[in-house]
């Protein structure tokens, strides 16, 4: 069994469930993706690692992050995997608002004008958090040349995205769901 599928295997039993749930966007769902419970998972962290560097080795990125909580970890095992392929690569994060202490910057980690970054997110429905990760990242003056999630639901980021180039591990059809009007 290739990686990507291990990893969607592993996304079903662990991160997958039915129910009644309210987005991040605001949206009603019958179905949830809960990407925290999959990974901060040791097996998973290495599939998913090793999916994010296929997915972006070919873009001559210099760093990788995108907003709290979820781009995170996905910043760090990216930047890991990076450097075991002798790579560097810097991973950083968007706060959602500034901290009132220390230096107050929405911008955590090392991003400079002139980086190509990869923007990264979990799991996306209208793309609202990624843009506000975006508007951050090119208030810094680095340059975005993709945005990569783990789970594109099909409910508006791609085309909310347009612009950019969009990389999504799975969409929500993976998961055996048919996205709303299909």
């Amino acid at each position: 069994m290739d990686t990507r599928t291990q990893l969607l295997n592993t996304f079903k039993t662990r991160a997958f469930s039915f129910g009644d749930f309210t987005l991040a966007s605001g949206k009603k769902s019958s179905y949830y993706v809960n990407s925290k419970k999959a990974i901060f998972n040791g097996e998973v962290v290495n599939l998913l690692s090793e999916v994010l560097w296929e997915m972006t080795k070919d873009l001559n990125i210099d760093a990788a992050g995108g907003l709290e909580v979820g781009a995170i970890p996905m910043a760090a095992v990216l930047a890991q995997r990076y450097a075991m392929h002798g790579k560097p690569l810097e991973g950083f994060f968007v706060r959602k608002q500034a901290k009132e202490h220390g230096a107050k910057e929405r911008v955590e980690g090392v991003l400079k004008p002139g980086m190509r970054v990869a923007v990264l997110d979990d799991v996306l429905t209208t793309g609202g958090s990624v843009l506000q990760a975006i508007s951050e990242i090119e208030k810094v003056g680095a340059v975005v040349v993709a945005v990569v999630c783990i789970v594109d639901r099909l409910e508006g980021a791609r085309e909310a995205l347009a612009k950019y180039p969009f990389r999504p591990i799975f969409t929500i059809r993976d998961f055996g769901v048919a996205p709303p009007g299909a």
